[in-house]
């Protein structure tokens, strides 16, 4: 039993906006200014990803900029003082770059962005090439998905196939993605079965699940 798996290939932003090693540090700011992105991948001629410049990685040259030349122990708080003599993406990027496959999960990039602690991610085939870039709100499209679809995902994978001989009394209804599950089925021992399911059919919030078992005799 199977649902539909929504990989990062599916949400992932093509058109991506990207600088070279050899970009500096003011194209680089300007980039994310007006193109509204808060990191850019650094890319080799042949297409590989070999870092990330992002908001964090431009920050300790404005800090540097608020001492006074020679106040070196006051800048120790700084702690990556170099960044900020740094004026090439070569210099300044994070390396080397964390990214993920196209046919990763939407759950695998979730964790992985949260276990390091960043917004977007490079998307990169198996050669290292750049593909696209997935951001926290691409992982958010899955719950933009209509409620008519989910429904009818619901009905079609679990629905049809647990209950096979007595699916047709089972009403399944998603609204603002909450799925409400009602009816009699003849095996009370998958009631709960089916709802896990229904709650793992990719963009389903929540699961009501009103199902019973057989009437009593």
């Amino acid at each position: 039993m199977t649902s539909t798996r929504y990989t990062v290939n599916d949400v992932m932003t093509e058109t991506v906006v990207t600088v070279t090693p050899d970009t500096e540090f003011k194209e680089i700011a300007d980039a994310m200014e007006r193109w509204k992105v808060t990191a850019v991948p650094v890319v080799e001629d042949k297409g590989s990803v070999v870092g990330v410049v992002s908001e964090a990685d431009l920050l300790p040259k404005e800090e540097f900029h608020e001492h006074p030349p020679g106040m070196i122990d006051q800048m120790r708080h700084l702690g990556d003082t170099a960044k900020a003599g740094s004026v090439r993406a070569e210099e300044l990027m994070t390396s080397p770059a964390i990214t993920i496959e196209p046919g990763a999960s939407l759950p695998q990039a979730a964790r992985l962005m949260a276990d390091r602690r960043i917004k977007r991610l490079p998307v990169v085939d198996a050669d290292g090439r750049l593909k696209g870039i997935v951001s926290r709100a691409d992982l958010l499209k899955i719950f933009l998905r209509p409620d008519d679809n989910l429904a009818a995902e619901i009905r079609r994978e679990v629905i049809d196939r647990l209950f096979p001989d007595s699916h047709r009394v089972v009403k399944v209804g998603v609204t603002w993605g909450v799925a409400t599950l009602t009816g009699r089925v003849p095996d009370a021992a998958l009631i709960p079965v089916a709802a896990r399911l229904a709650q793992s059919v990719e963009g389903v919030v929540s699961v009501d699940c009103r199902l019973e078992g057989p009437a009593s005799a």
